[in-house]
């Protein structure tokens, strides 16, 4: 009887895999989710972040470290939430009635929190192709890393504005490539972009993120998280990540090696790479789910997707692991 399969949701979910495959959890080399292994280095901090409420100071300190970080305008919001994953699911108390369309495949997070707020959603695969009020897309996507460019999401939302709608665009992988935000061209067009901090320093369970744009839907947002959206740790870590430039642009440069560098790996072992960001990459086999177990059996946890088992997506390794994951690709059986 084969083995059944274990499909992770979002990625993640280690300890049951470490269960399932009889694996000691320190053991895996975790690949299946689109955040930095090379991490942001943050001290322990003020024991004051722990025991006491977060400052109002120290949030508003926060909030600039975010408009510099990300160009943004004194015309628009930023709002600090807990990680872009509840915000993204909170977007339609705060968002025009309508219906939704969003720029598909993309993380499924999005068409579940408008479906769950009882909204009707709707899939498209091109930009223009949709006309309801209300647009949700990704840049760059995940899992393809597909891109649009800023001006054509402007010119979209522009449109948008004419029906009264709203354009979503999540952000969550563009601080690998700054060009690609709509941040620094948004004007007073309907927009809130996301902005995920996790992925790119490194720091997912911090759950910190931004969501950013015009006055009215922030300020209910704002009302809907409370006075304390964000923890003090996470506070203090973000000011810091935020504000060091040159740790962010050294690691740009590293991070388009190490892509490149898995590549290079994944080709050889039969996996057609069709996508991706430096933080992941998307890939192609028939045997997709077959590597995936076979993997998983040497402590190495990959992405596959229920609604396409050709497909299997890896995560940047660390620097110490490309050898371990290059050997477990090139054997076969168990």
């Amino acid at each position: 009887m084969p083995e059944r399969l274990t499909i992770p949701r979002h990625g993640g979910g280690l300890r049951a895999a470490a269960a399932h495959y009889s694996i000691p959890l320190a053991d895996w080399l975790d690949l299946s989710t689109g955040i930095n292994p090379r991490s942001y280095p943050i001290s322990p901090g003020d024991p004051v972040d722990w025991t006491r409420l977060p400052d109002p100071q120290s949030l508003a300190a926060l909030t600039e470290a975010a408009r510099c970080a990300y160009r943004v305008g004194a015309q628009l919001e930023i709002v600090p939430a807990p990680g872009t994953d509840l915000a993204l699911r909170l977007l339609p108390l705060i968002a025009p009635e309508g219906a939704v369309d969003i720029l598909a495949p993309t993380y499924s997070g999005h068409e579940e929190g408008w479906r769950n707020a009882g909204r009707t959603v709707g899939r498209i695969a091109e930009i223009d192709a949709g006309g309801a009020p209300i647009l949700v897309l990704a840049n760059p996507n995940n899992p393809d890393g597909r891109t649009v460019d800023p001006l054509q999401l402007l010119r979209t939302a522009r449109l948008l504005a004419a029906k009264g709608g709203l354009l979503v665009v999540d952000e969550a992988f563009a601080d690998l490539d700054p060009s690609l935000s709509l941040l620094p061209i948004i004007g007073d067009e309907p927009v809130v972009v996301l902005r995920s901090f996790g992925k790119f320093f490194g720091l997912a369970g911090l759950r910190l993120g931004f969501v950013i744009g015009a006055p009215a839907p922030c300020t209910r947002l704002r009302a809907l998280l409370g006075d304390w959206p964000v923890s003090g740790p996470a506070i203090t870590a973000g000011i810091a990540a935020l504000r060091d430039t040159a740790w962010q642009d050294a690691t740009r440069i590293a991070l388009a090696a190490d892509r490149q560098r898995l590549a290079d790996l994944l080709e050889p072992a039969g996996l057609r790479v069709i996508g991706g960001t430096d933080l992941f990459l998307l890939a192609r086999s028939a045997r997709a789910q077959e590597i995936h177990m076979r993997l998983a059996k040497r402590g190495i946890w990959t992405r596959i997707f229920a609604e396409d088992q050709s497909l299997i997506r890896f995560g940047m390794p660390p620097e110490c692991a490309f050898d371990r994951l290059e050997e477990a690709l090139r054997k076969r059986g168990r």
